[in-house]
């Protein structure tokens, strides 16, 4: 077993997409690995107690341990629910499709 991990480190804004990538040592924890991306220091205004992080794809706490090729993400509040944003445009579409015309 090796003594180092590659990872990643992704963080989106809707204008920007940052990549970050990193060899640390084995046994950092995912907080750790934020910190040491240099992530912290590009966006001083990240404030992470108000986001939920994750390992590819899937929520994770900050203390977790990192493997090799782990990829960290930070993510954002949703601006609008999913469901509702569906749910609307459904309901957009049966008063589109009412209004038939000469077909």
């Amino acid at each position: 077993m090796t003594d180092k991990i590659n990872i990643e480190v992704v963080y989106a804004l809707p204008d920007e997409q940052t990549l970050l990538k990193k060899t640390l040592p084995a046994g950092t924890t995912l907080m750790e690995g934020i910190t040491a991306s240099g992530l912290l220091d590009k966006f001083p205004d990240l404030e992470l107690s108000q986001h939920k992080l994750g390992i590819f794809g899937k929520l994770a706490k900050p203390d977790a341990v990192l493997r090799d090729k782990d990829r960290i993400e930070i993510y954002r509040p949703l601006i609008a629910d999913p469901k509702e944003v569906r749910r609307r445009r459904a309901e957009e579409g049966k008063v589109m499709k009412k209004g038939g015309g000469d077909a």
